[in-house]
């Protein structure tokens, strides 16, 4: 038996060695960084889920938008934030996907991001001011072969799926248009409302509440099927342009290095929320849906999209920026 000194000395050498209890996360309010401006289907799913988010966390999700340049401000944020799980991305395809394509260089690589699950996956919608006189795709593809140069297209910024797709659009039809980029889809719908270019392929959430109010016409979607939220709209392939079907997808991404029991609580948390009935009843009224993937299965389904992405922009032919 061990005389009481010595078994106090080696107790306290053991708590010594042991070190400190790990604190239970989350201790703190989360950030949850949005790489785009309010208004867009970015901004629209993370501030639906924050709140219901941090009721299952037990701590506040202050939503911080962090818009510019297709997206990598805010994902440059989240590469350098610590990977203590106080910081998170709602990610989407511009800059976990595309960006890696469609730029030479970025401030940051794929392996900075840990993915945690989709949130929320949605097809594009091509639209145009409700006073224009087109009123169908065939009508928009005369009107760009008959004036070629007369013919813009806006987008959430260069690099997101609405540029990306309106170039797939430009190229399976055969057209010609002028992008012109904003800071985010609520500004660039601000602008199509204002007319100040003929179309757009837009995310479908930050759209619908438009086109359900008359102010913008939606001539095709990009999804396989009709939508039941717009069931007189046809797909492309319906409207005669074959082979254009994309769908973008939001989802939280972590810093790379983030423990893995912070990862499985936010997966765990997030799966539940955007599953819940109310939440995914919002998502369907967008015409979305809800995710909920393993982490392991959306960082799969990441890789499949960088790959999918640098084909597609390598066959349109896309110059690549700096």
């Amino acid at each position: 038996m061990l005389h009481p000194q010595r078994w106090l000395a080696a107790s306290a050498l053991a708590i010594t060695l042991a070190g400190p209890a790990q604190a239970a996360w989350p201790e703190r309010p989360i950030t949850l960084i949005i790489p785009a401006s309010p208004g867009g289907t970015t901004d629209i799913a993370a501030r639906l889920i924050a709140d219901k988010l941090a009721a299952r966390l037990g701590q506040q999700v202050i939503v911080e938008n962090r818009a510019g340049a297709a997206g990598i401000i805010g994902a440059q944020a989240l590469a350098r934030a610590k990977p203590d799980g106080y910081t998170l991305l709602m990610g989407n395809i511009g800059p976990n996907a595309i960006n890696y394509a469609l730029y030479r260089t970025l401030p940051y690589q794929a392996a900075d991001f840990a993915p945690v699950t989709r949130v929320i996956s949605v097809p594009n919608v091509l639209v145009v001011n409700a006073a224009s006189p087109v009123r169908n795709v065939a009508d928009l593809l005369a009107d760009a072969r008959r004036e070629p140069g007369r013919i813009s297209f806006g987008s959430s910024g260069s690099g997101q799926s609405p540029h990306l797709s309106a170039e797939l659009f430009k190229q399976r039809a055969g057209i010609q248009g002028t992008h012109v980029p904003y800071k985010g889809a609520g500004p660039a719908v601000a602008a199509l409302l204002g007319q100040q270019f003929t179309f757009m392929i837009d995310n479908l959430p930050s759209s619908m509440p438009y086109i359900q109010s008359g102010k913008l016409r939606a001539l095709a979607v990009t999804s396989d099927q009709r939508l039941a939220e717009l069931p007189d709209v046809p797909t492309m392939a319906e409207a005669g342009v074959k082979d254009m079907v994309v769908t973008a997808w939001f989802g939280l991404v972590a810093p790379a290095g983030t423990p893995r029991p912070i990862i499985d609580t936010l997966y765990a948390a997030t799966r539940d929320v955007v599953r819940s009935p109310d939440i995914s009843a919002r998502f369907r009224a967008m015409g979305g849906q809800a995710g909920g993937d393993t982490p392991a299965e959306f960082a799969a389904f990441i890789d499949q999209e960088r790959a999918r992405w640098q084909q597609i922009v390598a066959a349109a032919g896309i110059a690549q920026e700096q």
